[in-house]
């Protein structure tokens, strides 16, 4: 039966594409986020759902939309198609060719639709349509989790999502990450939006998806996720008026908050402040140190998943309870084939120094862009105006909790960011656009002030 609903809704909306074809690119970041393919049990399994909202997508652009002469390639996509060539060769030269390949058959498609996002982004409502399907799409998941967390499905690698792996959006701490980025885009449009107009309803729904959320942290007990809140918290004190206010709140739902967490939840965030005591933190640590070892014998990376061929031993304390006594000895710990758990050290790692400086190029401009779009159009009050540069704030912001989720994952080629990074090139170029437009005012002429020197006295013979 849920099969028949997600084809049914996907054949509608493939209709109503006829008329309107960005409706079909929407799709495509509709099915990319939530798998319906992955979601059912029949049918729509054997149906390849992506590939033909994928094919819609662009070809709907490239044949049906009149929008396209409005588009622009950037200096941000360029930094992509340089990375996708990048990893392309990479990817030829693989240390370990077939886990390579494997990935390379993902990533390419999320960094070509990355590149091609922007030049449908031609209009405000294009703008908010992307960014809403972004928001109800993870949100879908993030509702179920925080339903799940409440009624106590929660603790970490338990919590069951819509499928049954733990990969891409679904990986937990992922999801984390992209739920905490996304609340000041929730937010945003309780104030701007315009297919759902503000109303009392929008703000609530607003809430509940907010508190959502934050139980994804919670439910999963990702530790990023607790970092990620962190990062909002202090990033958010740039933009409210009242701070003192707002510190003084966020301090009293974390207390209230403290009653209802499980002691799982506890014992786990213990660890962010003794790394040195938890396998998985000095796992990460040596395969960081692996990394820089490897990045300078192979300063051009070693392919997608180079992470096969580590092998490291470290030294763990442990300890030991005899009665009342505690003893803590340290054992040698050997392990191999370990995953980088860092963005950083993924792009490092796989793609050398030279994709590592492009992938930090390509986020840091996007701050850039974003800060400048932001202190350009802060004071512009008309309508169709205002909205510009809190959206510019939204989207700066999801870039700061997803550089900072990604120091701890490997998330550094994940589809919904490079989603994110279209949608602020995107904006950057709609600004550019509307300001070429403006009407130039006319410049004053310099006044002339009068000379202070005397006039010479006439010379009488």
């Amino acid at each position: 039966m849920i099969d028949l609903a997600f084809l049914a809704f996907i054949g509608f909306v493939l209709v109503l594409g006829l008329k309107r074809p960005f409706i079909w690119v929407l799709l495509y970041v509709y099915i990319d986020i939530l798998a319906p393919q992955r979601i059912g049990y029949g049918l729509i399994t054997s149906i390849p759902v992506s590939l033909i909202a994928f094919a819609a997508a662009f070809g709907g652009w490239l044949l049906l939309d009149k929008a396209k002469t409005s588009a622009r390639f950037s200096f941000r996509q360029g930094l992509m198609v340089l990375l996708l060539a990048y990893c392309f060769w990479t990817t030829q030269n693989a240390a370990f060719p077939e886990a390579a390949q494997f990935k390379w058959e993902w990533v390419w498609k999320a960094l070509l639709f990355g590149i091609f996002l922007p030049l449908t982004l031609t209009t405000r409502a294009r703008l908010e349509g992307l960014a809403l399907v972004l928001v109800l799409s993870i949100g879908t998941i993030v509702i179920s989790t925080g339903i799940k967390t409440v009624l106590g499905g929660g603790g970490y690698e338990n919590l069951k999502f819509f499928v049954k792996d733990n990969s891409g959006i679904y990986e937990s701490s992922t999801l984390a990450t992209m739920a905490i980025a996304l609340v000041p885009m929730i937010w945003w449009f309780t104030r701007f939006g315009t297919v759902f107009r503000p109303h009392w309803l929008v703000t609530g729904f607003a809430l509940a998806l907010t508190l959502a959320c934050f139980l994804v942290p919670i439910g999963t007990e990702a530790r990023t996720g607790l970092l990620c809140i962190a990062v909002l918290g202090l990033m958010a004190l740039r933009y409210v008026k009242r701070r003192v206010l707002f510190l003084a709140g966020g301090a009293v739902l974390g207390l209230a908050a403290l009653p209802f967490l499980p002691q799982s939840y506890y014992d786990r965030m213990a660890t962010l402040g003794q790394p040195s005591g938890d396998e998985s933190a000095s796992t990460r640590v040596a395969v960081w140190e692996w990394t820089i070892d490897y990045a300078r014998d192979n300063p051009f990376g070693g392919g997608f998943d180079a992470y096969l061929g580590n092998k490291f031993t470290y030294v763990m304390p442990v300890k030991e309870v005899d009665g009342n006594t505690v003893s803590v000895k340290y054992k040698p710990v050997t392990d191999e084939a370990r995953a980088f758990h860092s963005a950083i050290f993924e792009v490092l790692g796989e793609q050398g120094y030279p994709g590592l400086a492009i992938w930090v190029l390509l986020h840091l401009s996007g701050l850039w862009q974003m800060e400048r779009i932001r202190a350009r159009w802060k004071d512009r009050s008309g309508e169709a105006e205002v909205w510009v540069a809190p959206f510019a704030v939204a989207l700066q912001l999801a870039s700061v909790i997803y550089i900072v989720g990604a120091l701890f994952q490997g998330i550094a080629y994940q589809p919904v960011m490079l989603m994110l990074i279209g949608l602020q090139i995107g904006l950057h170029t709609y600004c550019g656009r509307v300001d070429s437009l403006r009407p130039k005012q006319p410049g004053r002429e310099p006044v002339r002030r009068p000379s202070r020197t005397r006039p010479r006295r006439a010379v009488t013979a």
